[in-house]
């Protein structure tokens, strides 16, 4: 009997719910082209966005720990809650909970020391994700950061495994770069060490160049025979 009630209640809810979505869909933007998807704010719920998938309009919502601007894609067109601009719309941030993870989907400290490496929920299933290296993770902007940009909580030497000289000779090679003078790493011809402030930073060339020990600059790598082997 109860369960016949049930069914009852929510056949007689049914066309109510169906006029809410219709009502809701009232307010979305046409579907640009029958073909391609097409993400789309809600105007009121920056937990919904309007989805043109092949000209048919559906209303979605994003996971727990998600907003919608247009602007990310961490899951399904959403994005981090803390990395959304909502405006006027309203936003329901209550968290999902689950061992490691507050809400289904965030990225969190690794511990609360300092950390290379940092926690990235999805579906409430935690995973430790490693940043670059010589950089640490920074909760208060959710990235990875230089670590003399977290002093005195973190200490750049223990990272980067390198003590800044407090002067270099004046007719060296790393003396032409002061006050940021730059040193190689051992056995590493894609990474080079630089001093800012007394703090060493890990840095690579980039743009497929190589660092050089002798000159303490980038170059090609066909100038640099000895690090062929290198990973760029």
């Amino acid at each position: 009997m109860i369960e016949h009630r049930r069914s009852v209640t929510l056949l007689a809810l049914l066309p109510f719910l169906l006029s809410v979505e219709a009502t809701t869909l009232l307010g979305a933007p046409p579907c640009p082209d029958p073909h391609g998807v097409f993400a789309y704010a809600h105007p009121e719920n920056c937990n919904a966005f309007f989805l043109c998938t092949n000209g048919t309009l559906t209303l979605e919502y994003c996971e727990n720990g998600l907003l919608f601007d247009g602007h990310g894609a961490v899951h399904d067109h959403c994005n981090y809650h803390w990395a959304v601009h909502c405006g006027d719309r309203k936003a329901d941030l209550t968290p999902i909970s689950s061992p490691g993870c507050k809400y289904q989907f965030g990225l969190y400290p690794a511990s609360d020391a300092c950390s290379t490496t940092y926690i990235r929920c999805a579906h409430g299933h935690p995973n430790e994700d490693h940043c670059d290296a010589g950089l640490v993770y920074d909760a208060k902007s959710h990235n990875c950061v230089w670590p003399d940009q977290l002093l005195p909580y973190c200490n750049p030497e223990e990272i980067v495994g390198f003590k800044c000289p407090h002067k270099v000779p004046s007719h060296s090679a790393a003396a032409k770069f002061w006050p940021y003078p730059r040193f190689p790493v051992p056995g590493d011809c894609g990474r080079l060490i630089t001093c800012v402030d007394g703090n060493p930073r890990l840095l690579t060339c980039g743009d497929g160049k190589l660092f050089d020990s002798v000159s303490l600059s980038c170059l090609d790598p066909d100038e640099l025979p000895h690090c062929a082997n290198n990973n760029l």
